[in-house]
Order: C-alpha cells, then sequence, then structure tokens
C-alpha cells in the first residue's frame, strides 16, 4: 500500500482559525491575518475543537494519493460521502498484462490456504485475459475480477470530514486495510497540521469508545 499527501490547502490552520475568528471580530480579514500568530492560532483552534464548533475546519482540504488497495476497501471508502474520489476505472483500462491482487493477512500466514488463494486469483486473471483476447469490452470482462483486484484511489477531504473519517476508521474495531489506509493518512496529516489533528483518531482518544463491543486495548496515539 502506497499513501501520499498530495496537496492541501495553503496554511491550513492559519485559514481555518481566520474563517474561526472573523465570525466575532469587526476588523476586515487582512487585519484579521496580520494578528494571527503561532500561538493565536493554537489557541483559536484549541478553543473550536473543543467546544464542538467544527464548521470552520471546512475550510482547509487535504488530497491523499492511494495505490496498492482492493476493490473491497473502496466499497467502504465511498460510504464517506462528504469526499471526493478519483478511482482507476475497470471499465477503460485493460488489465491483460497482469492484476494486482491484495492479500489478507489471515489467508498470508496460513501455507495451504495462501496456495488455494493465489490459484483462485491466477484462474480469474486467466478467464479475464481470454474474455478481452475474445473481444470482449474490459467492462464487461471485468466481471471475472475478484475484491481482492488493486485499484488506484484519489482522495480529497476537509478537515472536519477527515476527523470523522480518523474515528471511524482508524478505530482498532474497524477493518484491517482501511484501518491501515486511515492511520497512513492521519500520520501525514498531523506533520502539515499537527493543531487540526492533534486529538483525531478513534472517539476513545477524546471521550470514550462508543463501539458496542469494546475492542479493550488502548489506540496507540500516532506521532
Amino acid at each position: 500500500m502506497i499513501v501520499e499527501l498530495l496537496k492541501y490547502t495553503n496554511e491550513p490552520e492559519k485559514t481555518c482559525a481566520v474563517a474561526g475568528r472573523l465570525c466575532y471580530s469587526a476588523v476586515g480579514i487582512e487585519e484579521l491575518k496580520e494578528q494571527m500568530t503561532q500561538d493565536k492560532i493554537e489557541d483559536i483552534l484549541k478553543r473550536i475543537i473543543k467546544s464542538g464548533h467544527l464548521s470552520v475546519l471546512e475550510h482547509a482540504s487535504f488530497s491523499f494519493g492511494i495505490e496498492g488497495v482492493s476493490r473491497a476497501l473502496l466499497a467502504q471508502l465511498t460510504r464517506h460521502r462528504i469526499a471526493s474520489f478519483s478511482v482507476q476505472s475497470q471499465r477503460y483500462v485493460k488489465f491483460n498484462k497482469g492484476i494486482d491482487f491484495v492479500i489478507p493477512p489471515t489467508i498470508a500466514k496460513d501455507e495451504k490456504l495462501l496456495e488455494q488463494y493465489n490459484e483462485f486469483l491466477k484462474t480469474s486473471q486467466q478467464y479475464y485475459n481470454k474474455f478481452i483476447e475474445a473481444g470482449i469490452p474490459a467492462e464487461d470482462a471485468r466481471y471475472v475480477l475478484p475484491n481482492a483486484s488493486s485499484t488506484k484511489i484519489v482522495i480529497t477531504m476537509n478537515a472536519r470530514e477527515l476527523r470523522h473519517f480518523f474515528a471511524l476508521r482508524c478505530c482498532n474495531r474497524a477493518q484491517w486495510e482501511i484501518r491501515d489506509m486511515a492511520c497512513r493518512m492521519l500520520k501525514l496529516a498531523k506533520q502539515v497540521a499537527p493543531i487540526l489533528f492533534n486529538d483525531a483518531g478513534p472517539n476513545c482518544v477524546r471521550t470514550a469508545c462508543t463501539e458496542t463491543k469494546p475492542c479493550g486495548t488502548p489506540w496507540k496515539k500516532l506521532s
């Protein structure tokens, strides 16, 4: 899996702090920008996040490039409505030269099951190639490809939605693949906006676990 932070709002924390301060200030935006020291930015954002009034965090957006994740992950990811997704198309891209597949760790550690798993994927690839060679359109040949098929995605979310995404998907009870991706995204986001994402992660980081069946394992906060 490859996770890269492609682009983000210039000075994301200052942008959000100015937006938050503007709501209660009589002065203009340029003057507010000039007044924004790092200490003031941190103070404003901490108070905003603590209060739960997170709409101003929507002024900062972050775009990630993701490679080597499965179509099974994609199905979970697109449940997050307030985001933009661009996905490598199985309709227009032909994979007759080979398809990468994601292997779950639980299967990888069992030699016999891994052999069977790889044999199934090999068969799937062979049938896909036969259909392509026979002139079947890629959009129809893809029907034989499994959820394990690897794909590439560009994801854009604002800071508010990212915090919500991390609360759900960094949780120890989240599915292993999307959890791995979410934790990598959070680590990258914290590097460029540490105040915005200082307490980001599962709900147990801030308050208490909201899962019906808690994992019982404290979540290790990402640096």
